[in-house]
């Protein structure tokens, strides 16, 4: 094999197979039959071994044939995608495609995301939502927003915001709570963490019952659930400000514990765009207006990356955002 790729014999290979036919691909791509019947016995003999039984009535894919056709079709797809994103005249729309735990994208990512389109008109964000449970790598993401300690494995983590745990309840069950120790008799709602609750109760100095409450895998089931009265949850309040307002759910003690941020993390491995350069510094950013507090650790984490003057750069269109390398939303 060389490390010339054959493009018109696999471009005439993926339509014949498309067709069942040489002489309806050959009709697609404006050529003879016998020019396409041709394109493919020269890719067939660059790999040696038949990609078509040629039968009476038009032609069958080998098994060979059956596992390339949906690699050359994808392949064709997505480059016929990416230069759809191009229009006349303009530049290439830069693509980031984020995971982010649930969480943190309707209490705190979701109202900032009209100010970022408003600055980056021509970059496509792709946000998938998670219950923290994520595989950078396997479903192509560029970045992932995270809650935890900030060790993951092989990945470059970066602390946006600190989120620590206070009790959250429906207002009828709040109005029973006069004291610490009153939370020990609500039903205690949990997450996977087992640690918390005991934590919480250790810190306002009243020993920790038995800890028997219902076990959710997401904070937004867990705070829906106890908006409806069914105990008091340990959510991070800052990012369920929304329903402290509206009355939905209550704090009845400022007792909080902090076992662990928002951090944003992406593979140590992968390939920074200036798309990818773009989104980070914005969040980042963000993140600064938000809690002053941790200011200095995140803007160091900008300047790290020297990537002020690149941002201006693409906010003038000086500069082409190159396009991500994910599998997913790279088309």
């Amino acid at each position: 094999m060389t490390s010339h790729l054959p493009l018109n014999a696999l471009r005439a290979f993926e339509a014949a197979a498309r067709h069942s036919s040489f002489t309806k691909a050959g009709m697609e791509l404006r050529v003879g039959q016998a020019a396409v019947s041709h394109q493919v016995k020269s890719l067939e003999d660059l790999l040696g071994t038949r990609l078509f039984l040629r039968l009476p009535r038009g032609l069958m894919l080998t098994d060979e044939g059956q596992a390339l056709v949906p690699v050359v079709a994808e392949s064709f797809g997505r480059i016929r995608a990416t230069l759809n994103q191009f229009a006349k005249g303009h530049q290439y729309r830069g693509v980031v495609t984020v995971g982010v735990v649930g969480t943190f994208a309707t209490g705190w990512l979701l109202p900032r995301l009209p100010n970022f389109h408003e600055l980056y008109p021509r970059l496509d964000l792709r946000i998938q939502t998670n219950n923290n449970r994520v595989d950078l790598a396997g479903e192509g993401l560029d970045y992932a927003i995270r809650y935890g300690d900030g060790s993951w494995h092989g990945t470059e983590a970066t602390r946006l915001l600190a989120a620590p745990l206070s009790p959250l309840c429906a207002p009828r069950i709040a109005r029973r709570l006069r004291r610490p120790a009153d939370v020990a008799e609500c039903p205690l709602l949990r997450s996977y963490r087992v640690d918390e609750w005991p934590r919480w109760f250790d810190a306002a100095g009243v020993t920790c019952p038995a800890i028997k409450g219902i076990v959710f895998d997401s904070s937004l089931v867990m705070a829906e659930a106890a908006a409806q009265g069914a105990g008091v949850a340990l959510l991070p309040a800052r990012l369920f400000q929304r329903e402290l307002l509206q009355g939905r759910l209550e704090r009845p003690f400022g007792i909080a514990i902090d076992v662990g941020s928002y951090w944003l993390t992406c593979l140590k491995s992968k390939r920074q765009t200036d798309a990818m350069q773009v989104f980070r510094d914005w969040l980042l950013g963000e993140a600064i207006r938000e809690d002053p507090g941790d200011a200095a650790e995140v803007k160091s984490s900008v300047e790290e990356k020297g990537s002020r003057k690149t941002i201006k750069q693409i906010r003038r269109g000086k500069i082409r955002l190159r396009p991500s390398t994910s599998k997913r939303g790279a088309s």
